[in-house]
């Protein structure tokens, strides 16, 4: 995970994700420290299984540029912000657990809705 000077990283095009909507999302990071990375490769594999080319990410190393954490409220890292398709939506952590990040994420129904 590489970042540039301006902490921002975009990948993947934005398009229309399910129901025709387009994925937008912010993950905050503390440099390189290993549950970033971790966030980063884990968000990158779930996007491109189900979310291929319908997406886009945006890293934010807030050890760069820490006074954007007010603007989405983050309070740990990594944090994983869905600014689109709304609602907003925030995961804390490093995203290991496809199933939750899925649910989290709305691409999945939770267990207890099923």
């Amino acid at each position: 995970m590489k970042t540039s000077a301006a902490a921002k990283k975009k990948e993947a095009p934005s398009g229309s994700g399910p129901g025709g909507e387009s994925w937008e999302l912010r993950l905050y990071v503390a440099g390189q420290s290993p549950k970033s990375v971790a966030a980063f490769a884990n968000l990158k594999k779930i996007c491109e299984e189900h979310l291929a080319g319908k997406y886009s990410i945006e890293v934010i190393d807030l050890l760069k540029q820490p006074q954007l954490a007010a603007g989405d409220q983050i309070v740990a890292i990594p944090t994983l912000v869905r600014k689109l398709p709304e609602p907003l939506r925030r995961i804390v952590g490093d995203l290991r657990d496809t199933e939750r990040a899925l649910v989290g994420l709305n691409l999945r129904p939770s267990p207890t809705e099923v």
